[in-house]
């Protein structure tokens, strides 16, 4: 029996409604709403504290998950190496079933005794006593006794608890992946204690608030991966080591998954003689000498496309993260007044940071994602600030030990630095290879025309890559019709070709010229005017950023030029790079990639060099790289 599958009460019952699970809460909040507009008093409303702690819930979970994907907590702290790949940011998508099934749990509590939640008091604090004494006593112990019985019984095992245990590797979303049936039991383990301070008569909010919250704090805390536990209480007070939980202790069942069964206190595992002492030696290796940090061998260096592309990042929201980017959902735009206000002052202190890494045959690559935006490379009075910022990270990598850094998207502009020439020139003594990653995305584009082409219509024709692009075309007795409004810009290119491609190099001062050309190359902004004067049926291939609009049906539009990374070679990669599918990357991403791979050593920056790019090419198809 696969996991899962065909046991009874495994499937949630509303698996099948996906993200519209949510209109579950539609009736709490149309009871609200109209309690809200009756003028009666929300305090006093069973309803809304369900909805509010529901959101608190997810909000608490929401802050744990970005303190574990932050390299600068975890890079120290970690308590695992593993890194979180595409197949389990998907099994955990539906982390939230459980804040779901309690509130309908807690909906229902209060239909049957409507008047429990009138007038509580704000805090009890015997209530808090007897809560406390229920949850240490009954309910610690059910857990360990059913979670051990879980693991020891195939049938249930393999039927319910193998889902929760795919992970393990795990995060916050984890905590709250299970069955059905799983959380129909945790939440009338939960239901013990506080149905016992409600028989008292000593119930009160801050009771529901503080179990509550409580609990998933140290659900989300020991599913972290990070330890953030101090070492120095339990050296003070050994016997402590029993009363809490770490996520060390944790961690280690989830690897092993032969011991520590308890919930939060290691004293039934000690008494139920499961307890794995090896998990107090992580904590406090971990707490007294850290993990050593890992140093990627590739890191790419891209920058903020708009204030949206904050939030499409593992470290916001992993779901929407491991999606490409088609347009803005409609739950960022709340959001974007706080990005835009956290952007100030990033921009006079932030540098750049983690957000992505994975590995690939062995060569660990990082993603460092600079605190700037699109629009600020296109103001020159910026470039300075920018240029420093790249300069810092650059000499950040290289003090690390990185082989290889390659600049991304407009961080290698050639009038702000040269494509990462003025780095080069200016630091002498760099052990880090610099890397624009051109001619890689060169030879993709170029590979992405058809083998018949005779005739291509170029603009930026006289950039790094339109260079470059225009050269090899010509080499290949392709005509290419560069368009320009500098003769000697174009002079200047026609210069580097032999006497005998010359010819094939064609001066373009209009788009009109391109009427009659159904291969389009655009490395310059065009829009519907521009796009107006290619026939029906044209193929447009672009390198420029951010691509164009598609405003022509009866085109074919060849988007941000991109490559894809050999699938099964992958490990620990769960973020999509903006608009990019999965497992497909920048180009210019994979020419520093690539770069480490073969071990060069030369600094790819400047003009792309012609003579590299099948060169380049081949290295990167040996690889197992392959045209998207």
């Amino acid at each position: 029996m696969g996991p899962g599958k065909l046991a009874p009460l495994a499937s949630w019952p509303w698996e099948w409604a996906e993200t519209q699970k949510y209109f579950l809460y539609a009736p709490l909040s149309v009871q609200c709403l109209l309690k809200y507009y009756r003028g009666e008093h929300l305090l006093h409303d069973a309803y809304f504290h369900i909805l509010l702690l529901s959101f608190l819930r997810c909000f608490l979970y929401q802050s744990w998950h970005v303190l574990s994907r932050s390299c600068f907590i975890s890079k120290y702290l970690r308590v695992q190496d593993d890194l979180i790949n595409f197949e389990q940011v998907d099994r955990e998508f539906d982390w939230d079933n459980y804040v779901i099934l309690q509130a309908l749990v807690a909906t229902a509590a209060q239909a049957w005794a409507p008047s429990s939640f009138f007038e509580l008091p704000f805090m009890n604090w015997n209530g808090l006593l007897i809560l406390a004494v229920l949850h240490m006593g009954p309910c610690e112990f059910l857990y360990y006794c059913i979670h051990r019985a879980f693991h020891k019984v195939v049938y249930l095992y393999d039927g319910y608890h193998h889902l929760h245990h795919a992970s393990t590797r795990p995060e916050p979303s984890t905590a709250g992946t299970g069955t059905f049936l799983e959380h129909l039991i945790l939440t009338a383990l939960m239901l013990l204690p506080l149905t016992g301070v409600i028989f008292t008569g000593m119930m009160s909010l801050g009771i529901f608030y503080t179990y509550i919250l409580g609990f998933d704090f140290m659900r989300f805390m020991i599913h972290s991966n990070v330890e953030v536990v101090p070492i120095q209480p339990f050296e003070y007070l050994p016997f402590l080591r029993f009363l809490l939980i770490t996520p060390s202790y944790h961690s280690l069942h989830h690897r092993t998954g032969d011991s520590n069964y308890c919930l939060f206190m290691p004293i039934y595992d000690y008494l139920g003689g499961t307890l794995n002492q090896e998990a107090f030696e992580t904590h406090e290796h971990i707490r007294k000498k850290g993990r050593e940090e890992v140093v990627a061998e590739s890191v790419f260096v891209p920058h903020g496309v708009d204030f949206v592309s904050v939030l499409h990042i593992g470290l916001t929201w992993r779901t929407f993260s491991s999606y490409p980017r088609e347009h803005s959902r409609w739950f960022t735009y709340p959001l974007i007044p706080l990005v835009c206000a956290g952007s100030v002052p990033a921009w006079f202190w932030a540098k750049s940071y983690v957000i992505a890494h994975y590995t690939l045959k062995g060569v660990s690559q990082q993603t460092w994602a600079m605190p700037t935006y699109g629009f600020q490379y296109f103001i020159p009075s910026l470039f300075k600030k920018i240029n420093k910022l790249l300069e810092e990270t650059i000499l950040e990598a290289d003090r690390m030990g990185v082989k290889v850094l390659t600049l991304g998207a407009l961080n290698k502009n050639e009038t702000m630095n040269g494509g990462g020439l003025l780095f080069v020139e200016k630091l002498k003594d760099l052990k880090v290879r610099v890397c624009h990653g051109n001619t890689l995305t060169t030879a993709v584009l170029l590979n992405e025309l058809s083998e018949d082409v005779t005739e291509v219509f170029l603009t930026g024709s006289t950039s790094k890559i339109g260079k470059a692009i225009a050269l090899y075309l010509c080499r290949k007795r392709v005509k290419v019709l560069m368009l320009t409004a500098s003769e000697e810009r174009f002079d200047a290119v026609a210069k580097e070709a032999s006497k005998e491609c010359k010819q094939y190099l064609v001066r373009a001062t209009k788009y009109q010229a391109g009427q009659n050309c159904k291969t389009w190359i655009i490395g310059k902004w065009a829009g519907y005017h521009a796009q107006q004067r290619a026939p029906s049926g044209t193929h447009f291939h672009q390198f420029t950023l951010p691509p164009i609009i598609h405003f022509r049906k009866d085109c074919i539009y060849h988007d941000s030029v991109g490559i894809r990374l050999p699938e099964k070679l992958v490990q620990g990669l769960s973020t999509c790079e903006h608009t990019m599918p999965r497992y497909i990357v920048h180009a210019c991403h994979a020419g520093g990639l690539l770069h480490a791979l073969e071990g060069w050593q030369h600094h790819e920056v400047g003009a792309v060099d012609v003579n590299q790019i099948d060169m380049v090419w081949e290295a990167a198809m040996r690889h197992g790289f392959t045209p998207v």
